[in-house]
């Protein structure tokens, strides 16, 4: 985190946030604040509790016990719609893309322009936003009217970034972004994240690459088992601590 960021209120705030499903501890006493610009890399084993941390930030579970803060306000949110209402977006390994339908009609998926009394779709704007907006973002398709099912994984997963970019006004969380992606192909994808810090968004990523995480972010949290282990500052830790941290074995 650089001096400018620890002097300025975080973009979000979890404190002391628990997450039981029926008794069963999935997330205990965890805390992190997350500020513009900065990309913080959440990472841990299977079943650490990483994706049910994005699930509560995202409102699709609520937590538990604890208090999650927006911009310095407490929030709490009733389902995703309203999580993306207040500039929270997700992008998952599924990626959530219509298959069947253009880039761009994907981009404004269940957020369509409209134009006129009729409310007819207003494909021009969609369109010119669209390729305005992968442009800016150097996401290299063919254009804005691409079908999805042509699009190789990286430039699907480069859509869904930069759908996600399009609407976030605070916070993107990322959800193991190159998983099923070849060397070029994450290498494309990770160049778009660095694209977005530039463009002073807060970035949450779960990864399972210590070699992405090390590239891309500015802070290493760690999970075991549901419980945070500590966080690291990048430049200030190394592989093999943060093994050491996710498995316990030193």
């Amino acid at each position: 985190m650089t001096d400018q960021q620890s002097h300025r209120r975080p973009v979000l705030e979890l404190q002391n946030v628990h997450k039981a499903f029926a008794g069963l501890v999935a997330v205990e006493d965890f805390s992190l604040d997350l500020h513009a610009g900065e990309i913080v890399a959440l990472v841990g084993d299977n079943g650490a509790g990483k994706s049910t941390l994005v699930k509560m930030i995202s409102g699709v579970h609520a937590p538990t016990s604890g208090t999650i803060r927006l911009d310095g306000e407490d929030v709490s949110f009733a389902d995703a719609s309203v999580a993306r209402s207040r500039g929270i977006e997700v992008v998952y390994q599924d990626l959530a893309l219509a298959d069947q339908q253009p880039v761009y009609m994907n981009m404004f998926l269940g957020r369509e322009a409209v134009r006129g009394p009729l409310h007819l779709l207003d494909r021009k704007t969609m369109i010119e936003q669209t390729q305005t907006l992968v442009d800016e973002l150097d996401v290299r398709i063919p254009s804005a009217r691409a079908i999805i099912r042509d699009l190789s994984g990286g430039q699907r997963q480069g859509v869904a970034i930069a759908r996600a970019t399009r609407w976030a006004k605070k916070l993107i969380l990322l959800d193991e972004p190159t998983a099923a992606l070849g060397v070029a192909e994450t290498d494309k994808v990770e160049k778009i994240i660095t694209t977005l810090k530039e463009r002073d968004i807060a970035i949450l990523i779960i990864s399972h690459s210590l070699d992405q995480v090390f590239r891309l972010s500015d802070r290493i949290c760690v999970l075991r088992r549901g419980v945070q282990i500590g966080v690291r500052e990048t430049a200030a830790t190394d592989k093999n601590e943060i093994v050491s941290m996710i498995t316990g074995v030193s």
